[in-house]
């Protein structure tokens, strides 16, 4: 309203000087004048009376233009409120705009799918938690119990000692449960910075202190080493080459081999031998606390974590991982990463 009064003001301000100079310009004796007087008195009256409506005019023109406005900002305002509301408890909660094809639907379908991501991701960091706290709880049961055995009553030299070798298995388990959650960890907050690598190296070294477990295992290593320069954290990479290659080990039959292939597209392969596996179960195969086809129950010494921090690694180096059946069982894993 005070906009609008002040334009009325300056409207009116302006035709009186119009009308002066236009006075001024006129060379004429005392009657013209005097009539010019007189038409001024008139013309007065009728710019007033336009000046009045015009600020009328620009008033209603104001208001509508206010209300419109209004109205076509009103879905915006009920997606804020909506989006004040969020929060982990009522992740679920979606727009209810509907499709109208216009900018503010394209909004609230975005909004609606990066609720979709939130939610997968709260969803998946509890399950995981979950399970981490399933996987820590069961280990350190079996040491209580263990100690309470020991401590029940007067044991011999032997019972003591499988107890204390029991105990420290559980106790190594812990560790690589622990250091497992640490890389994982790690690798998700992504590579601060990537330096040229010799993969090849990298895996000649790993495979060297995996020679005993292999033999123990009764599993043979078939390394086809091509020089392979990558960029990336070394430690990082070592990381997903012993998960790789001990995986191959541990879930391999005896007599079984564990072919590694470094360098060409794709970078590096890991394929063992073994029992087939149904390609439908491998993509959960990544996912924590998975091994092999049974889940986090089974414990056969690992972590369960060892695909998953495997992904994690190669999308930190913004790289890919594909696992498929292998030609004679077991599992073919095949990694891509950028070369330096």
């Amino acid at each position: 309203m005070i906009i609008v009064c002040v334009l009325v003001a300056a409207a009116g301000y302006y035709a009186r000087d119009v009308f002066h100079g236009i006075e001024r310009s006129l060379n004429c004796d005392t009657t013209v004048v005097r009539a010019a007087h007189a038409c001024r008195f008139g013309a007065s009256h009728l710019s007033l009376s336009r000046v009045l409506l015009a600020g009328v005019m620009l008033i209603v023109f104001a208001v509508v233009v206010i209300t419109l406005t209004r109205w076509a900002l009103r879905p915006v305002a009920d997606l804020t409120a909506m989006v004040s509301r969020l929060g982990p408890q009522n992740l679920a909660e979606r727009m209810d705009i509907g499709a109208g094809g216009d900018e503010v639907s394209e909004l609230a379908m975005a909004i609606d799918q990066m609720l979709d991501r939130l939610a997968a991701g709260y969803e998946g960091q509890r399950s995981f938690a979950a399970n981490a706290s399933h996987e820590l709880r069961t280990p350190l049961a079996v040491q209580r119990t263990l100690i309470e055995v020991s401590m029940a009553q007067a044991r011999s030299p032997a019972q003591i000692a499988l107890l204390t070798d029991q105990l420290l298995a559980t106790n190594e388990r812990n560790e690589r449960l622990i250091e497992g959650l640490l890389v994982l960890s790690e690798s998700d907050r992504g590579l601060a910075a990537r330096t040229p690598q010799r993969l090849d190296g990298i895996v000649g070294l790993v495979i060297d202190t995996h020679r005993d477990l292999a033999a123990k295992a009764g599993v043979t290593l078939e390394p086809q080493l091509t020089e392979c320069m990558v960029l990336g954290e070394r430690v990082l990479l070592e990381r997903l080459v012993i998960n790789l290659v001990r995986n191959a080990i541990i879930y391999n039959p005896a007599g079984g081999e564990v072919a590694i292939a470094v360098g060409g597209t794709p970078t590096l392969v890991v394929e063992n031998t073994g029992a087939e596996i149904p390609a439908e179960s491998i993509a959960g195969l990544f996912e924590p606390f998975r091994r092999g086809t049974v889940d986090r129950t089974h414990h056969g010494g690992g972590a369960g974590l060892g695909l998953t921090i495997v992904r994690s690694i190669c999308q930190a180096h913004h790289g890919t991982v594909d696992a498929r059946p292998g030609l004679r069982g077991g599992l073919r894993i095949e990694i891509s990463l950028p070369p330096a």
